[in-house]
C-alpha cells in the first residue's frame, strides 16, 4: 500500500505525520516543489520576517524526522502529471510512483499585479521562505516601502517594515483594509492601528503602473489611477492568492473555487483527497462547503485525511480559525459568517483601547468571534457558536457576564 502526498508545505507534512501516528505501515511519499523541507508560513510575515523568530523554528519537523519515520521526502520536485486510471504520478525528474491513495496539498499561488512595470526589480510577493529571506534582506536597507493590498499578509508586512525603520505606504482599493472579512466597524480598528504607527494608508486607490527609478530596471514609485505617485524603492504585492488546482483540473476532479471534497476530504475520485488551501470541504456544522486559506486549516485537516485513508469515520468539522500580530495588536478569529452575512457586530470591551471581543450575529446567534488583546476566550467563543443559542445582546456586550453563561 502506498500513499503519495503532493505538496511539501504544512498540510503535506502533517498528513504524513498523522498517517504514521495512525500506525499506517504502507509506503509514504511526500513530494514538494521547494528545495526546503516542509515549513510553516505564518513566520514568513510575522516573527521570522521581523527577526524575532529563528529560521529553524519555521520548519514542521527536524531534518531527520522523515527518514526516522520512513517517509520518502522528495524536495525540489514537481509533479508533471497524474494518471488516475493507472493510479500513479509522474514527477518532473521522470520518476513514476504508484499509489493507493493520493493526497493533494498543493496550496495557493500569490496573485500577481497586472500593470506596467510589474517585472521591475524590487517588486516582491510573499509566499515562500525564499520570498521572506529576500524581503527581510531588502528591508534592512530601510527603503521606502509600498504595500499594494490591504489583506492580512499586506498589513503584517507593513508592520514588519515599520519595525525595520522603513517609511511605509499601504495602497488599498477598498474603503478600508480588511473590510471584506471584518466589516466597516472592525476594519476601522486596523486602519487606525496602522495610521497611529506611522503608516501612510491610502484607501480607494487603484494602481495604474509601477514606475522605474533612474536606472530603468528597478522600481522607484507607484503611479495611481488619479496620476498621484507614491515613492517606493520596494513594492510588496499582497492582493490575495489562488488555489493551485491545475493538477486536479487536468485529471477531471470536481473543481469549484478549490477541489471540492466531502466531510472526509475525499474528492470526486474516492482514492484522491485534498487538504489545506485547495480543499473546498463540506462542513457538517456550517452546512455548506468552505475553503479556508489559513494556517489552522493546513494544520488540522490532515488528521481527517489520515483517518479517512486508514478507514476511520472522523469528519472534519473544526471551525475556521486564524490569528494575526501587528504592532502591539494580537488577534484571534474563530467562526464563519458565510454568504448570508450578519445583522450586527456586538463588542464587549474597549474598542478604542484595542482590548475587546467582537461577535458577528445573525438572528441573535453568534456566527464568529474575534478577540483583540484579550486572551483565553477562544474555547468559550467556539462553544457559544456551536451552541447556536439566541443570545441577549446586552448580556453578550457585558464583560461581567461569563461567556459560558450565554450558551
Amino acid at each position: 500500500m502506498t500513499v503519495v502526498v503532493v505538496g511539501g508545505g504544512l498540510a503535506g507534512a502533517k498528513t504524513v505525520e498523522h498517517l504514521r501516528d495512525r500506525a499506517y505501515d504502507g509506503r509514504v511519499v511526500l513530494i514538494g516543489s521547494e528545495p526546503e523541507r516542509p515549513y510553516e508560513r505564518p513566520p514568513l510575515s510575522k516573527g521570522y520576517l521581523q527577526g524575532s523568530q529563528p529560521r529553524e523554528e519555521a520548519f514542521v519537523h527536524a531534518p531527520d524526522w522523515y527518514a526516522a519515520h520512513d517517509v520518502d521526502l522528495r524536495t525540489g520536485t514537481s509533479v508533471a502529471s497524474i494518471d488516475l486510471a493507472a493510479r500513479d504520478v509522474l514527477d518532473a525528474a521522470g520518476t513514476r510512483t504508484g499509489f493507493d491513495h493520493l493526497v493533494l496539498a498543493t496550496g495557493s499561488e500569490p496573485r500577481r499585479i497586472d500593470v506596467p512595470g510589474s517585472d521591475l526589480a524590487g517588486v516582491h510577493v510573499l509566499r515562500t521562505l525564499d520570498d521572506s529571506d529576500r524581503l527581510k534582506a531588502a528591508l534592512s536597507a530601510r527603503p521606502h516601502v509600498a504595500v499594494v493590498g490591504g489583506g492580512w499578509i499586506g498589513l503584517e508586512v507593513a508592520a514588519a517594515a515599520r519595525a525595520a525603520g522603513c517609511e511605509v505606504s499601504v495602497l488599498v482599493r477598498d474603503p478600508l483594509p480588511l473590510v471584506a472579512p471584518l466589516g466597516r466597524e472592525l476594519a476601522q480598528v486596523f486602519a487606525d492601528l496602522h495610521r497611529s504607527n506611522g503608516v501612510d494608508l491610502r484607501v480607494r486607490t487603484e494602481v495604474a503602473s509601477l514606475v522605474a527609478d533612474g536606472s530603468g530596471t528597478a522600481v522607484g514609485a507607484v503611479e495611481l489611477a488619479d496620476g498621484t505617485r507614491v515613492d517606493a524603492e520596494l513594492v510588496v504585492v499582497g492582493i490575495g492568492a489562488a488555489p493551485r488546482t491545475d493538477l486536479a483540473k487536468a485529471v477531471g476532479l470536481r473543481v469549484e473555487d478549490g477541489v471540492v471534497v466531502d466531510q472526509h476530504l475525499r474528492s470526486s475520485h474516492p482514492h484522491v483527497l485534498a487538504v489545506g488551501d485547495i480543499a473546498r470541504a463540506a462542513h457538517p456544522f456550517l452546512g455548506t462547503h468552505v475553503r479556508v486559506e489559513h494556517w489552522a486549516n493546513a494544520l488540522n485537516q490532515p488528521a481527517t485525511a489520515a483517518a479517512t485513508i486508514v478507514g476511520a469515520d472522523e469528519p472534519y468539522d473544526a471551525l475556521p480559525y486564524f490569528f494575526t500580530d501587528q504592532f502591539d495588536l494580537g488577534m484571534e478569529y474563530i467562526g464563519h459568517v458565510g454568504s448570508h452575512g450578519y445583522d450586527e457586530v456586538v463588542v464587549r470591551g474597549d474598542l478604542e483601547a484595542r482590548e475587546f471581543v467582537a461577535f458577528w450575529r445573525r438572528e441573535g446567534r453568534v456566527l464568529a468571534g474575534m478577540n483583540v488583546n484579550v486572551w483565553d476566550v477562544v474555547d468559550d467563543v467556539q462553544a457559544l457558536i456551536r451552541s447556536r443559542a439566541v443570545v441577549d445582546r446586552d448580556r453578550l456586550a457585558d464583560p461581567d457576564v461569563p461567556l459560558a453563561e450565554l450558551r
